[in-house]
This record gives structure tokens, sequence and C-alpha cells, in this order.
């Protein structure tokens, strides 16, 4: 196994991805950011689930968060320019409350300067090779080193950092001679000033492509990662959404949007086919490809749009639209080169990778299902459509026809979503009660309840969880839980977010801006599992805990600052179904089997080791030294390069509807066979089905009321 060193070069985070160039100066719309500022404000302070006092604490926390949003590796700032900022610290609520944004201008103003000396600064560094001799090292905790006392200082660490970048490139073009080397022997190996000019070159095209994303960003885009600097103040959960982000959620929220069906990329200055969506417009027209580039684009008769150099986000405003509308693109393609334009009609397109799909094995005899939920989506604007529950209900039904004989719902690294189709779902396998509980700020909770009396799945159950599952994962996965409805498998707890975030649009409270201001997702409720104990912060105890990479790691709800803290209610009012009659025995076999089995071990193992390379933050910048120290790390982790190697010797098949969907649609067949063979190699999965083969139906079973 390589262990390659995680280098945070410039971490900026973006998290939004507006507009088209930056500007050298602020000159955003002044009324519309006032406007911007007014409104959040008074929503939080009247809606969040917290009320927090716009005071001195709250102005140091937007500060420090807004100058980290900008300058989190310390690439920018000095000492000296913290010295002016800090005369707003403890001003910034006073700014907010009369819609102030004078602390905005000076720092942003400052950080376009910073960006432009940067560019000339690596590119100046990079001219001529560094000294790799010299003994010296880089700490890369960001968090705890100082900001740079002057240039002078500024100048040094950006060669440290670019230093360090090389000598990982360097390292990594030896092994790769050395792998080919091993098949090749007489391979001609580079000397290393001709991979240290190699690597430079690379860190500098890597630079140049980092900048120029960076100068397609505009005021609009550095604009809101300040006013997420103020809304974090109230709770990590709560963020503005610029109008494009607002989009994009809506999106992946309801699993579908409307345009060609292709995702695209910019490479260079190009705008690439990466992939085409099975089923979308483009997949059934037939002529675009993966690879190819778009150069224009005509809406149906209409001129055509150069889109090359535009930014992706700009380009793709023109290639998405309405359902049945045409686009023609002009397309360069990858098989001759030629140009070719390529006309499509635009339609709805579902991301069929957001939907619920599910899988059969046999074992031992026995058959058995597999559900797999990447999401709880729903489509707000038309509840009509498909959602989550919806789909489950259907895909369950589909199981019980092949006569599965018992299920598992796969719930890992599902991030929530709909807390309707989390309670719907969750009722699919109870008769009828409680899911969940609410509560708003200095409300009692209120109890949610699936009221339908009709059960689904009857049969056994097992939910597999990990810790990036979250929100509404855990509301499930704790109501089967505490009706002791089903098996919890996995990681040793699941991420903690109990919060409820609602999504506003800002227009809303002040109808009359003629423009789209965006919107504010707020924590405006807390959940509580119906036994009373919130899932935020600890989120839901896996029945049955097994070894993951994650599993001392800092981690989940509990390590982001600001999170709100654990707390309980009143318990609700439910009846457990009791449904096995060796639950017990069954998770004591389990826990016996991982705690014997050398590759849970093994996983362990190395788990611990993640944590320990987590904490080194101190790296030689010495090429000698590094490279001892890289080998070091490499041999240690050579004892953990099979440790995900396994194979169930079992055998995934898709349900019988979908294989007749197979002779139409070759992609959607593709993606099955490598997600069933990933299933065969998933030794979670595997662990999973032998609980679930072991569980038996209490069939005489006496409800328990709470």
């Amino acid at each position: 196994m390589k262990t390659k060193l995680i280098i945070p070069f410039l971490a900026i985070t973006l998290l939004f991805s507006n507009s088209v160039s930056s500007s050298t100066v602020y000159n955003n719309d002044p009324e519309k950011d006032r406007v911007i500022v007014y409104v959040l404000k008074n929503i939080l302070s009247r809606y969040h689930y917290v009320q927090k006092e716009l005071n001195d604490d709250f102005s140091e926390h937007v500060y420090t968060s807004f100058i980290d949003g900008l300058d989190p590796s310390k690439r920018y700032f000095t000492q000296k320019d913290l010295k002016e900022f800090s005369q707003y610290k403890y001003q910034i609520d006073n700014q907010l409350k009369n819609s102030n944004i004078d602390f905005y201008k000076l720092v942003y103003n400052r950080f376009l300067e910073k960006v432009t000396k940067a560019k000339t600064t690596y590119r100046s560094l990079l001219k001529k090779p560094f000294n790799y001799n010299k003994k010296e090292i880089i700490d890369v905790d960001y968090d705890k080193i100082p900001f740079a006392k002057n240039e002078t200082e500024l100048t040094d660490y950006w060669r440290k950092q670019l230093k360090l970048s090389i000598l990982g490139n360097i390292e990594d073009a030896e092994n790769q001679q050395n792998e080919k080397a091993k098949k090749d022997k007489n391979f001609n190996k580079k000397n290393f000033k001709e991979l240290e000019i190699e690597a430079r070159k690379k860190v500098l095209k890597n630079m140049d492509d980092l900048y120029m994303r960076i100068g397609e960003l505009e005021n609009s885009d550095w604009y809101s990662t300040f006013l997420n600097s103020v809304v974090s103040g109230f709770d990590p959960h709560t963020t503005y959404m610029s109008p494009r982000i607002k989009t994009r959620f809506d999106q992946e929220m309801s699993g579908k949007l409307e345009g060609i069906g292709a995702r695209l990329q910019k490479k260079g200055i190009y705008t690439h086919v990466i992939e085409l969506i099975s089923g979308g417009p483009a997949w059934k027209q037939g002529e675009l490809e993966a690879d190819d580039i778009i150069l224009e684009v005509a809406q149906g008769n209409e001129e055509p749009l150069d889109i090359v150099g535009m930014r992706l986000d700009d380009a793709i405003k023109f290639i998405k639209g309405k359902k049945g509308t045409e686009v023609r693109l002009t397309v360069k393609k990858k098989i001759d080169g030629s140009i070719k334009i390529i006309p499509i009609i635009r339609d709805v397109v579902e991301l069929e990778e957001t939907f619920v799909k599910s899988s059969i094995v046999e074992k031992n005899g026995t058959k058995y299902g597999i559900i797999n939920l990447p999401r709880f989506y729903i489509d707000f604007n038309d509840l009509s459509r498909r959602d989550a529950a919806k789909d489950m209900e259907k895909e369950i039904e589909r199981l019980k026809e092949e006569n599965v004989q018992g299920l598992i719902v796969d719930l890992r690294d599902n991030g929530g979503g709909s807390l309707k189709t989390a309670i719907e779902i969750g009722g699919l396998f109870i008769n009828k009660g409680p899911i969940v509980q609410v509560k708003y700020r200095g409300e009692d909770p209120v109890v949610k309840a699936d009221t339908d009396p009709t059960t689904q799945w009857q049969g056994p159950l097992v939910v597999m969880v990990n810790e990036f599952s979250a929100s509404a994962s855990e509301i499930f996965a704790a109501a089967m839980q505490d009706y002791k409805r089903g098996v919890i498998i996995g990681g040793k707890q699941t991420y903690g977010k109990g919060t409820v975030q609602n999504v506003l649009p800002i227009n809303r409270f002040y109808q009359e801006y003629p423009d789209d201001l965006g919107a504010l997702k707020m924590t405006i409720q807390k959940f509580y599992r119906i036994n009373g104990g919130s899932t935020q912060i600890e989120g839901v105890y896996s029945d049955i805990s097994l070894p993951t990479r994650y599993s001392y790691m800092d981690f989940g709800e509990r390590d982001l600052d600001g999170a709100l803290p654990w707390d309980k209610v009143k318990q609700a009012t439910y009846t457990a179904t009791n449904s096995y009659s060796n639950f017990a025995d069954v998770v004591y076999n389990s826990k016996q089997r991982v705690m014997n089995s050398e590759k849970f071990t093994k996983i362990n193992d190395y788990a611990k080791w993640l944590k320990k390379n987590q904490e080194e933050r101190l790296y030689s910048l010495n090429y000698e030294a590094f490279k001892k120290e890289s080998d070091t790390k490499t041999k240690e982790g050579e004892q953990f390069k099979d440790i995900f190697k396994f194979d169930s010797q079992l055998t995934f098949a898709s349900p019988k509807y979908e294989v007749a969907l197979f002779k139409k649609d070759t992609v959607l067949e593709e993606k099955r066979i490598r997600w069933h063979k990933n299933l065969q190699k998933d030794i979670y999965v595997n662990e999973a089905l032998n609980v679930l083969s072991e569980l038996k139906m209490n069939n005489n079973h006496v409800a328990v009321k709470h």
C-alpha cells in the first residue's frame, strides 16, 4: 500500500460557484448586499432554533470564520493585515445591526490584492530548484501555526509549501519508475535532476489551473463566504445559498433536473462531456459521447454561442433548459476530431444513482434482498412524483414477489434528506406509531407518527449504517432500534446530526426586491428519538459495531465547532414489536465472529494507524529525510494493503423487473454489474447477511408498551 501525503496546499473551500470573473475591488450592488444582510439577521433572530444575541462574542466568530474561510492555509494575510482587520473584531455585530459591511469590503479587497501577488510569488519560486539538502521541516497544522509576521516570512511559507509538493511529486515519479523497472529490465530511469524539473512543471501547472478557477469567481462568491461566516454563528448547518446553489440543492433533493442528461467538466478552456446519464435525452439521441468537447451552444435555430473559455457554471446555464425545448451543440468528436452539430430535445432527467435500488442474493439456499437507499429524496415542488418512500414500498413489493426471506436496508453514506419520507419509510416496517419527535425553539416536542396500519415488510430486517449515515438515516435507524424491529450494524455510531433545516427564499421576506436574493437553509428544529434521547451529537449506536477505517478519527457532529448540544425530552408512547426470538443470541454471535476475524482485527489496526498518521503534521523538507519518512510509512502500510480484499463467493443479481430493462439500457446493466461485484467483495455486507440469516421471527411475540 502506497501511503500518499495529504497536503492541503491551497484549501480554499469553494462551497459556491456563481458568476464569471474576479473583480479587482469591491464593486457589487451595495443595495443588494445590504438587503441580504438585513433579511438574514431578522430571519435568524426570529426563527432559528437557537436564540442568539449579536454581541462581541458573535462578532469575534464572524471575524475569525471569514478570515479563515479566505485564507485557511495562511498563504495571503500577514499579522500586519490582521492588525488592520482587528479594528472590526468586536464591531461586526454592530455593523450587522445597521446592515453595514465595511469589514467585508476591507478584507475582501485586501484578499484580491494578495491573490494577485500570490501568482507572481509561486511562479517566481518555481523557476529554479529548491535546496533539497537543507535540513528543515514544515508544519501543516494550519489551525495552529500563526500568520506570517511580514511579506518576507509569507514568501517563505510559500517556498516550503511548494517544496513539499515537489518532493511528493518526485517521490511518486520514482515509485512509478521502480514499478516499470520491475516489469522491464531495459527501462531507463530518469535521474533526480530530471524528475525534479518535471515535478516543478507539474506543480506550476496545478497552481495555474487552481488560480484560473479562482479567477473565475467574483465578488458574489466571496460574499457568500462572508454570509456563511455570519449564519454559521448560530450553528454549523445554517447556511446561505446563492440562487445557483439553491438550484443545485433542489436537484439533489428531487433527484431530477431539466436538461440534456450529461455530466460536464472543465478541462483547461474546454467543456468536456464526462458521462451520459442513462435514459436521459442525450443518451436517447445517441450522438453525444463521453470525452466529446462542446464548442458552441445554440437555442434551437438561434445563432450559436461560443462557450470556449467560459466558466463551467455559465456554460451549463445555456445547455440546460426547459423540457421540450431544443438545444444544438457544436461538438468536437473524441473519435476523429471532427466537428458536428448535435440537436437534442431537453427533458426531465432523473439522476438514477440518487434513487433506491435492490439486489437479490442466495445464501445457504435462502433468498435475501438488499435495498440501497442513497438519500431520502423528494420533489417538494411536485409531491405526486416519485420519492424515497414510494420507491422503497415498490421495491419491497418486488422483492417479496421473488420470495426473499430477509431484508437488508443499506444506509451507509446516506446523509439524510426529507423528514417526511423517513417517517413514511419507518412506517413500512411497523403497524403504526410514532417514528420521531421534533421540537421548535421554546416549545414542547411534537410526535411525528406513521398512521398507516399496513406493514409492507414483516420479515427479518438488518439496517446497515456507517459514520456518514446522518439526519433522516438516523431517524429511521433509531426508530427500528427503539421498536426492536431491526438489527443496526455498522460503525460504532452514526454521524450525529439531530437537527432539522428549512429552506427559506429570502425574497419571501423582501418581496419588492426584483432580483433573486438566494435562500437561507436554517436550523429550526431538533430531532428526538421516540425513547426521548436526541440523535444530536450521539447519533445512533450500532447493535453490532464493526471496525472501519474511521473508527478512531475525529469525525461527525461532535467534532464540529458550534454544534448544538445533546439533550433529551419525554419519551413518546410506543409499543416495541419484540420481533425476534433470538435477538440477543444473534448479536452475541456476530460480535464473536468479528472479534475472532483476522480481517476485522486488521481493519481495526489499520484504523489506529490512520489515526496516528492523521496526528502527524510535521514533514521534513530534506529529500533524504523526507524519503526515509515516507518509506517508513509505506513499509508500515504494506501490512494493510490487502485488508479490504474479500470475496464472499456469493452471487448478487438484479430483480426480474430490472433484468427486463437491461435489453434497452446497457448502461444501467453495466452499473448494476459493477455494484453486484462490489457487494460480493464487501465484508460488511457479508456480516450483515450472516446476521440476517440467523434472525428468527417471534411469531408469538408479546408487545412491550413504552
